[in-house]
Order: structure tokens, then C-alpha cells, then sequence
């Protein structure tokens, strides 16, 4: 980067500063990833300068012959990788994918289905601050008191009573298998469309971890980043060609103009790196070190959310244990370089902003090369910390053991 410390050297410090966290810090939330170099070379590369309004074939702008054969390219290994028949790959993030598709399934004020922000759910499900809550009528289902998972006879009962237009499935904090099956059977019930938002398990998705939803859904959204690994942008998947084309149009020119063609050549490679067989391994070990933490965390006393997990995260109850917030959590940890985000629990008390718990996910962790031996050390360094809060000489040693174990999985 010896051009940006020439031209913006306060840029160049800032990146800089934002390297070094992250090769110093623990990155456990559960939306966050590293990509290769090569992802990160596509990004920073010269497709950034190629605006390309429209599909491929389809351009507003001449000269996109490369352009087109970049995002063809990317749109091909997606449909192989999810092993479906239409795929849109311009998305600027997985809120606009949702957004997308909400305008090309639905219209404005028709009823929605979907899972409660406060109890797993995405503000993009129908929270009444996104645009999802403004603009369309919201029902939410959310989680069983007691088994703090989907309740699915529930669902169907607030199905039948309110008949949705749309159903939405899929998570931001929910650390369980979901059973599409059952959400397509509800939805055929009462004549509603499906959507899948698969951001967050997309890489588990990907590699036969969890059930693929792309076989239920009219149609599957996600991001590609987070358990795919790739860079920040969003997809839309569907096997039906009339929804593909609603797609297409909703996508641009209805709330996009030109794509992000780095972006687009960074997801191509991305989808290539996942379509390898290491990308399956490391899969596996993503869950593997998700599940060895929450068993962890469950020796040391804790209440973790539903009593485990299937996936890439996991739901830690800290005001029952310790009596603080899910804020004051995440600050204490993030002084010993542990990053954590706080995260409401279900029939969680506390306002959002502070939460009863905290959100942990092991992507990040996996990708460094960590593993179980690794996620019982950390389990046993979170507890430690937060035991003793106010000891300014134990996190001090608690930080350095971080570091340590930085330097010897380092990115």
C-alpha cells in the first residue's frame, strides 16, 4: 500500500490500526470472517473502476465484455455450489437481497411472517425501525419458553390466523437446526410464498451441515460473508424462472443502480474456494469448536440458550451467572482482545442496548486454524475474566494469554 501511505497517510495509519486488532484480538461474532488474499485482491482490484448498469448481455454501458464474463462466472459457480437454477450475484448486502425480494414477492402492506428480532430473528424480518416494519404488516413467531427453540405448531396456529403473503425462515441468533420442510409445509397450508435467509449458515448450507433450503423456498437470500467467507455483499437464489425475473428487476433498477463489480469478482472466488473439499473440512471444524464451547461453557455453570447448538454460534446467558449485562460483558472481554457482540436472549429483560447475553461464533476463530483444544482455553478465559471483572492485574494476564494465543494462530 505504498501509494495510499504516500497520499492519505491517515487512511493508511487507520488500516493499519484496524490490521493489527485484528491479528491481536480474539474475532468471536458469529457474523464475521477473514477471506483469503485472493478475495481480498479482487476486491482491491481495477473491476472497481467498470460501471455496469444492467445483467449480463444486458449492459447500459459499453464496454463490459469482462465485466460480463466476471459476473457469469460468479453467477455459475453459486448455482453449482447450492445446486440451483437461477442466481442473482449483485446485491449490495444481504438487507438489500431481503428488500429485493420482498418487492418482487409481495406488495406494500401485505402480511409477513417472520421470527422476532428479540429472540433470533433480523431486524430486515420485520423490525419496526428497518424498512421491513415500515413498510409491510408484521406478525412474529419466536422460540418455545421451555426448549428455546422454533415452536413450529406455533407458527402454523399464528400462520392460519393471520395468512401471510410471505413467510420468512431463517436467523441471526439462533443456534438450531431449522427445519424448512416443516416452514414449506405451513406455507403450502396457507398459500403463502417462502423465504429463506440463510446468511448466516450459508457455509454449513454449502457443505451438506445443515438442510439446504433451496430445495423449500421459492426463494433463498443470504450474505456472503459471515459462514461462506467470502466478502460483504448479498445473493438471491430461486429454481423458479418467473420469480427469477421478478428477482432480477426488483434487484435493478428497482433499488440498485450499478453493481459492485470488485465486489461481484471478490464473491466469484470466493464461491470457488467453496466449492473445493477443504472448504468442507473447515466447515466441520467450524462446528465442532462451536459445539466444544457451548459443552464448555455449560461445565463452567452457564445457561446456554437452548442447551447447545447445531451450527457455527452459540447464545450465552450472563445475567444469570454474573449479574451484568450482555454490554458489560462485551466491554470486559473486549479489554483482554476478545471480541464478542451483546445480544438479547429470548424473554430476555434488559432493553437491547444492553441485553442479558452475548452472541459467540467460531468462523473467525476456525479460519485462524483453532480447535477444540483451543475453544476450552478461550471458554475458561471468557469465564475467567468476567469472574473477576474488577481485578485489573488478572485481565492484564488474561490479555497477555490472548495475545499468545494470537501469535500462534495468526492470520
Amino acid at each position: 500500500m505504498h501509494s495510499l501511505e504516500q497520499t492519505d497517510p491517515e487512511i493508511f495509519n487507520i488500516i493499519n490500526e484496524e490490521q493489527r486488532r485484528q491479528f491481536d484480538h480474539l474475532e468471536l461474532i458469529a457474523s464475521e470472517n477473514y477471506v483469503s488474499k485472493a478475495v481480498l485482491e479482487a476486491q482491491g482490484s481495477i473491476m472497481t473502476n467498470k460501471y455496469a448498469e444492467g445483467y449480463v448481455g444486458k449492459r447500459y454501458y459499453g464496454g463490459c465484455q469482462f465485466i460480463d464474463k466476471a459476473e457469469q462466472l460468479a453467477i455459475n459457480r453459486l448455482k453449482k455450489l447450492f445446486n440451483v437454477k437461477f442466481a442473482n450475484v449483485q446485491p449490495h448486502s444481504g438487507s438489500q437481497a431481503n428488500m429485493a425480494t420482498y418487492r418482487a414477492l409481495i406488495d406494500k402492506g401485505d402480511i409477513i411472517l417472520g421470527m422476532s428480532l428479540d429472540q433470533g430473528g433480523h431486524l430486515t424480518h420485520g423490525h419496526h425501525l428497518s424498512f421491513s416494519g415500515q413498510d409491510y404488516k408484521i406478525y412474529s413467531y419466536g422460540v418455545n419458553k421451555d426448549s428455546e427453540t422454533i415452536d413450529y405448531d406455533e407458527v402454523r396456529r399464528m400462520a392460519l390466523e393471520v395468512k401471510p403473503k410471505l413467510i420468512v425462515a431463517g436467523a441471526s441468533a439462533y443456534p438450531r437446526i431449522i427445519e424448512f420442510k416443516r416452514f414449506r409445509e405451513i406455507a403450502d397450508e396457507v398459500g403463502a410464498y417462502l423465504m429463506v435467509d440463510m446468511a448466516h449458515i450459508a457455509g454449513l448450507v454449502a457443505t451438506n451441515l445443515h438442510p439446504n433450503p433451496c430445495i423449500y423456498a421459492d426463494v433463498v437470500t443470504s450474505t456472503t460473508h459471515k459462514t461462506l467467507r467470502g466478502p460483504r455483499g448479498g445473493i438471491i437464489l430461486t429454481n423458479n424462472e418467473e420469480i427469477a425475473k421478478k428477482i432480477d428487476k426488483a434487484v435493478f433498477p428497482g433499488i440498485q443502480g450499478g453493481p459492485l463489480m470488485h465486489v461481484i469478482s471478490a464473491k466469484a472466488v470466493a464461491f470457488k474456494e467453496a466449492l473445493d473439499p477443504s472448504f468442507a473440512i473447515y466447515q466441520k471444524q467450524v462446528v465442532s469448536n462451536a459445539k466444544t464451547l457451548a459443552n464448555e461453557f455449560i461445565k463452567l455453570g452457564y445457561h446456554v440458550i437452548s442447551g447447545g447448538t447445531d451450527n457455527h454460534l452459540l447464545l450465552l446467558d450472563i445475567k444469570s451467572k454474573w449479574n451484568i449485562t450482555g454490554k458489560d460483558a462485551e466491554n470486559i472481554l473486549d479489554s483482554i482482545n476478545i471480541t464478542v457482540n451483546k445480544n438479547t436472549i429470548p424473554f430476555d429483560k434488559e432493553k437491547p442496548f444492553l441485553a442479558s447475553g452475548i452472541r459467540i461464533g467460531t468462523p473467525a476463530l476456525t479460519t485462524r486454524g483453532m480447535k477444540e483444544k483451543e475453544m476450552i482455553e478461550i471458554a475458561q478465559i471468557i469465564n475467567q475474566a468476567l469472574n473477576n471483572h474488577k481485578n485489573q492485574e488478572i485481565l492484564s494476564s488474561l490479555k497477555n494469554k490472548v495475545i499468545e494465543l494470537c501469535n500462534k494462530y495468526p492470520l
